[in-house]
């Protein structure tokens, strides 16, 4: 088993129809989430969403991959080193 990272996922919704796919996906992973916190840009249409876990780097980019996938999302992670 790899050993936990911190990892800060940023999260850019440019459609709104995605939001539900992006919302049930972090619900599958609630149990790697440290935090969360969404901001509702609402004069330009888009929501910007910060999750902040504590996961194998494995699990990490497995829900990155799946929120990667959906159409009208941007998904970046920054991992800790240690």
């Amino acid at each position: 088993m790899e050993e936990k990272r911190i990892a800060v996922t940023a999260i850019v919704i440019d459609e709104e129809s995605a939001v539900a796919q992006v919302n049930e996906i972090l619900h599958q992973y609630s149990s790697i989430i440290i935090g969360r916190m969404g901001i509702p840009y609402r004069e330009r249409n888009v929501s910007v969403i910060s999750v902040a876990v504590d996961a194998e780097p494995d699990k990490i980019s497995s829900l990155t991959g799946k929120l990667g996938k959906i159409s009208g999302v941007s998904v970046k992670s920054a991992v800790s080193k240690k």
